[in-house]
Order: C-alpha cells, then sequence, then structure tokens
C-alpha cells in the first residue's frame, strides 16, 4: 500500500475512534462525509481497509477495533475520494435475547469491504449515513 495512505488511514484511525466516544454519530459522520477532496489520488480500498482492521486490533481502548469505528474510519477515507458509500447501524436480538448491534458500509446497495456480508440482512437498520434524502411533496 502507498505510504501517503498509509499515513492517511493511520491518522484517521488514530483520531475518529476517540471522536466516537464523544461526538454524537450524526453531527460526526457529517464531518467524516465531507465531499472529495479535488485531485484526490485514488484510494485502493481492500488494502486500506485491511490496513485500517490491523491497526484497530493491535491498538488499545479507545481505538480497540469494534466494526463502528472500523466503517467510520473507511467512510471518511472513502467518502474523501468520492465513493458515494453509506454508513449503517443496525441491531437485532440475538440468541439470549439481548440487544446486539453492527455497523457496516453499503455501495450502490450492497455491503461494501465486509467479510460474511449475508449477516448484514438478520439486523434492522436504525440509522444510515449519509441520511436519505425526504421528498417533502
Amino acid at each position: 500500500m502507498p505510504f501517503g495512505w498509509r499515513v492517511r488511514a493511520g491518522l484517521a484511525a488514530l483520531v475518529i475512534p476517540v471522536l466516537i466516544v464523544f461526538v454524537p454519530l450524526d453531527r460526526l459522520t457529517r464531518w467524516l462525509g465531507k465531499p472529495a477532496v479535488t485531485g484526490a489520488s485514488r484510494l485502493p480500498d481492500t488494502l486500506v481497509a485491511a490496513w485500517v482492521d490491523q491497526l484497530l486490533h493491535r491498538l488499545p481502548p479507545p481505538w480497540r477495533h469494534t466494526c463502528l469505528k472500523r466503517c467510520a474510519v473507511l467512510y471518511h477515507l472513502l467518502r474523501r475520494v468520492g465513493r458515494e458509500v453509506e454508513l449503517v447501524v443496525g441491531v437485532k436480538k440475538d440468541e439470549s435475547g439481548a440487544l446486539a448491534a453492527h455497523a457496516w458500509l453499503v455501495l450502490d446497495g450492497a455491503p461494501y469491504l465486509e467479510t460474511g456480508s449475508e449477516a448484514q440482512q438478520e439486523f434492522k437498520t436504525i440509522a444510515r449515513f449519509p441520511e436519505p434524502a425526504v421528498n417533502n411533496l
């Protein structure tokens, strides 16, 4: 992976997980999902996703890997290079009846950069960023 993308992904992986603790997710995703930067270089999506996963798995709390932290970092990096990716949060009840939550990325209506993407179908979507436009006609 190019050095520049390692640095960008590393910085995002250090800053964004901490912000998740202090900033409401709807406000944070507005900042993270800012439009593409003009002249942004091509993002090697799968390599960056693997790099972010490695970083977050090695770091201590509050950076430790969770699906939400991973998705927030990748959402930011992908949106900045013009990918129309969405960050989705869903919930379901697990086998014991406890509430479980999961976050994943969606591109063109399908899970993106996710392993076991069929698992997302079990979750009921409770939030989607950016929020879908509401037609007030």
